[in-house]
C-alpha cells in the first residue's frame, strides 16, 4: 500500500546521502512485486539525476567515499554483482579512482533474499533490493528478521496502519 514516490524518495535519500557511509544508511529494501516496476524506474531516474563530484561544488549530491580501502571493498561488491546471475544492476555501478574515490550510487536487485549484499553491510552507496510476491508481506517480514544480524535502523513504509502494526510486532 506504500506510495511508490515516497518509497523511492526515502531510499534515494537514505541510501545515498553521505555516499551511504553512515550507520543509518538504507542498504537493503524489500519491495512488493505490485509496486516494484514503478519504484525501479523512480530509483533509476533519481540516481541518474545525481551530480557526482567534489565537495567544493555544492551542486554535487554524491562525493567521494572516504578512502581507497573503502573504495576497493565497495567496488568488489559491485563487480561481483555485475557477474552474478543471481543479481541485476538496475542503475549505477561505475567506479573511478583517478581523481578521488568516486562510486556512482548503485542499485542491485537480488534474485535471492540471502544474496551477499542483502546480508552484509557495505557502508557505501549501494542499495540492494529484493522483490517479493505482493501477497507475501508476512513472509517478507520473516526474511527481514532473519537475513542479517545487523539492524541499525529500519522503516516500514505503508498507507495501511494494520501493516505497520504487524511489522512493528513481528520485528520487535
Amino acid at each position: 500500500s506504500a506510495d511508490p514516490v515516497v518509497v523511492a524518495t526515502a531510499l534515494l535519500r537514505g541510501a545515498f546521502e553521505y555516499q551511504g557511509q553512515k550507520c543509518s544508511a538504507a542498504s537493503r529494501a524489500y519491495i512488493p512485486s505490485n509496486t516494484a516496476g514503478q519504484i525501479k524506474q523512480l530509483l533509476i531516474d533519481g540516481v541518474q539525476s545525481f551530480r557526482i563530484g567534489s565537495v567544493e561544488d555544492f551542486g554535487n549530491f554524491i562525493n567521494a567515499v572516504i578512502d581507497e580501502k573503502s573504495f576497493d571493498k565497495i567496488k568488489s561488491y559491485i563487480d561481483n554483482a555485475k557477474k552474478d546471475p543471481k543479481a541485476d544492476i538496475w542503475v549505477g555501478g561505475k567506479c573511478d579512482k583517478k581523481n578521488g574515490y568516486f562510486i556512482q550510487p548503485t542499485v542491485i536487485e537480488a534474485k535471492n533474499p540471502k544474496y551477499i549484499t542483502m546480508c552484509e553491510e557495505i557502508f557505501g552507496p549501494v542499495l540492494t533490493v529484493y522483490v517479493y510476491p505482493a501477497g507475501n508481506f508476512e513472509k517478507a517480514l520473516e526474511l527481514v528478521d532473519s537475513t542479517s544480524p545487523y539492524a541499525l535502523t529500519g522503516s516500514v513504509i505503508s498507507q495501511d496502519r494494520a501493516a505497520v502494526e504487524l511489522a512493528t510486532a513481528k520485528l520487535r
